[in-house]
């Protein structure tokens, strides 16, 4: 506990370096690529080259069936970044969606490794093995740019999934060796970090993970992800489920909790007692040690509630046969505004 603390302060507070190498990478394109792409993604996907989307592949119902980056090459290709869990359910998706559309999918993976050095201080560690301009106004946030980077080459995503300034390094497999030492090199105590500080540093910001969050069963909106739906695109698959949900209203939404008593541990499935009734699980839970507590996320009731009712309520997560009292949050808990991510 001790150990993984020390990865997590270390993003939070200075920098950590973590291997994502694991993301599926797929390569979209062709001529209708950009066509194909707005058709079954949420976002507008016509956007400059460079430019990094948020983005879900929904189904009828409003349903996630994926959430994914998908960044602009050029002007007739795009690389899509997966969880590698679910690389061939987003193979599959696309390929069964492509029809008549001029486009080529192909499983990228293999080609690049990924290095992710997250923290306030990544800039100053990037800016010690690189030639290359990460300020905001050089590398603003969402945007991909080529880099030198020690004796090598590679893509820099500016995103994040820890919630802090930081960049996804893309490189090709046989640099990436080479690009690791000249990283470690220039900050020799660098921390290196896990799976379990990404994931205990992305549930303080809140963002969802599929699989656990998000499903193909919870709807866009209540997941809170409407941000990432295009209603000005004429159509995509979804929409319609989209604008009804939108008309309707929700029937419940993801809040975030911390339980008040620092000791407790939550994990998924713990039951979620709202005014002393249970009224679902959380979906998904880790440590918050910047927050200073237990933090899960999980749906509640929110047909015909104002977001003053569903705040207003009293809260306590169900551990173990005890309840704990839990503070809530629509918006996340760490960095609401994104300004550490945007710094």
């Amino acid at each position: 506990f001790d150990n993984q603390r020390a990865e997590h302060l270390a993003v939070r507070e200075a920098a950590g370096l973590f291997d994502m190498t694991s993301f599926g990478k797929i390569r979209i394109e062709g001529r209708d690529a950009c066509a194909f792409l707005n058709r079954i993604a949420s976002a507008q996907m016509d956007v400059a080259e460079g430019r990094i989307i948020y983005t879900m592949f929904l189904n009828g119902r409003g349903g996630i069936e994926a959430d994914l980056t998908v960044t602009r090459l050029s002007e007739t290709a795009y690389l899509a970044v997966v969880p590698g869990a679910t690389l061939h359910r987003c193979l599959a998706w696309m390929r069964g969606h492509v029809g008549d559309d001029f486009a080529v999918i192909t499983d990228v993976t293999a080609a690049e490794s990924v290095l992710c050095l997250m923290g306030p201080q990544s800039r100053d560690v990037l800016a010690k093995v690189s030639p290359n301009d990460f300020s905001n106004a050089a590398h603003p946030f969402g945007m991909a740019r080529e880099i030198e980077i020690g004796m090598g080459l590679a893509r820099a995503h500016r995103v994040t999934y820890v919630g802090e300034l930081g960049w996804e390094l893309y490189i090709p497999t046989d640099q990436t060796a080479h690009v690791f030492e000249a990283i470690l090199h220039a900050r020799p105590d660098l921390k290196l970090c896990g799976l379990h500080t990404l994931d205990s540093c992305r549930i303080e910001k809140a963002y969802r993970h599929w699989g656990h969050d998000i499903t193909d069963e919870d709807h866009v909106l209540e997941a809170g992800l409407g941000f990432t739906v295009s209603r000005k695109k004429p159509a995509f698959n979804g929409r319609d489920a989209v604008l009804r949900k939108d008309e309707a209203g929700l029937d419940r939404k993801l809040l975030q909790f911390r339980l008040k008593d620092p000791e407790p541990l939550l994990f998924h499935n713990e039951a979620i007692v709202r005014d002393g009734k249970i009224v679902g699980p959380v979906t998904s839970g880790n440590y918050g040690h910047a927050l200073g507590g237990a933090i899960g996320l999980g749906y509640v009731p929110a047909r015909g509630q104002t977001d003053e009712d569903i705040l207003g309520s009293t809260y306590e997560i169900e551990v173990a046969g005890k309840r704990h009292a839990a503070e809530v949050s629509l918006t996340p808990m760490h960095d609401p505004r994104s300004e550490r991510v945007r710094a």
